[in-house]
């Protein structure tokens, strides 16, 4: 029903959505009256849509201020892409295959259509030595749930570069993984808290 009230003397009127439009003298005062069109209803906002939207306001308030990890949106309005610079003591692969230390990382996040369902597709950008990284891909699907904050999974990347995370039992990277099975009490390479305090 369309809800509205008489120009002239307030009396209150309620018609059916297919009287909008048409005009008449109200009975109270005669003043001549419209019946108002019915405000269109807004348009929902896809579920994707509002979790991109606060995604990109957690990301942006998370890490405003981290020396060490630096968020840049690049695709979409609101963005389906970030790119992370991590400050994070890392490792690369150096001469003759051996570990070498690594301290700038950059990390390429993007949000498929499947997103939050299916985990963001992560891939590293420098090279880095780690069981659960290589070129194509950064390991994040076991532990990904649709709610979990994209903030946490840009944290937890970081993590895994400082070898404060990482499983040797599915490694991508099975030369990582035997060096860091041998090399435990020297891990975490990084053991910096990555997590802002406010997030």
């Amino acid at each position: 029903m369309i809800q509205f009230n008489c120009p002239g003397c307030r009396r209150p009127f309620s018609v059916p959505p297919e009287f909008a439009g048409r005009k008449a003298n109200c009975k109270t005062c005669g003043t001549p009256v419209s019946v108002p069109v019915a405000p269109a209803a807004l348009p929902k906002i896809p579920m994707r849509m509002r979790r991109l939207i606060a995604d990109a306001k957690q990301m942006a308030d998370a890490f405003a201020g981290s020396q060490l990890i630096k968020v840049r949106p690049i695709a979409g309005d609101p963005p389906e892409a970030y790119r992370v610079e991590y400050a994070v003591r890392g490792l690369q692969r150096g001469k003759g295959n051996k570990p070498a230390p690594r301290e700038q990382h950059l990390v390429e996040i993007r949000l498929t259509s499947d997103y939050p369902r299916l985990a963001p597709q992560c891939k590293m950008l420098t090279p880095v030595f780690h069981p659960n990284i290589d070129p194509s891909t950064i390991c994040v699907g076991d532990h990904w749930t649709a709610g979990e904050r994209l903030v946490d999974l840009t944290v937890r990347i970081g993590e895994m570069i400082g070898y404060q995370a990482y499983n040797i039992q599915s490694p991508l990277d099975a030369e990582a993984a035997m060096w860091a099975d041998l090399n435990q009490p020297a891990l975490p390479i990084d053991p910096r808290p990555l997590r802002p305090t406010d997030a």
